[in-house]
């Protein structure tokens, strides 16, 4: 795959959709494609109800509690100045974490484009 190619959805499906042919399996590639798409909502959804969901070899999705902010007097960094901050209400926010070996093979690909 050349360098300034995007990998997209569209790219995924096909690149499953070749490996299910070669093992001889018949699947439409819309079929494969509104699976896939069924798959990662379900995921999401899971996600949401906070349950850890994971995909083998590139990472978790999970949900990260964010605390309450009491409103408050803050300082822009830039000019100085005082601001008024607003309160905050608890929330949760998707978070993703990926294996170790995700991260150390984005360190070798940034160390070699350094050398």
């Amino acid at each position: 795959m050349p360098k300034t190619q995007k990998w997209t959805a569209s790219t995924f499906v096909s690149l499953v959709h070749e490996n299910l042919t070669e093992k001889g399996h018949k699947v439409k590639k819309s079929d494969l494609s509104w699976a896939v798409k069924d798959a990662f909502e379900a995921a999401v959804a899971a996600g949401a109800r906070g349950m850890r969901v994971r995909f083998p070899e590139i990472g978790a999705l999970a949900s990260r509690d964010v605390k309450a902010r009491k409103a408050g007097k803050g300082t822009n960094p830039f000019t100085g100045e005082s601001i008024m901050l607003k309160a905050r209400p608890a929330s949760k926010k998707p978070r993703w974490s990926f294996p170790k070996a995700v991260r150390e093979a984005y360190i070798r690909t940034a160390a070699r484009k350094a050398a």
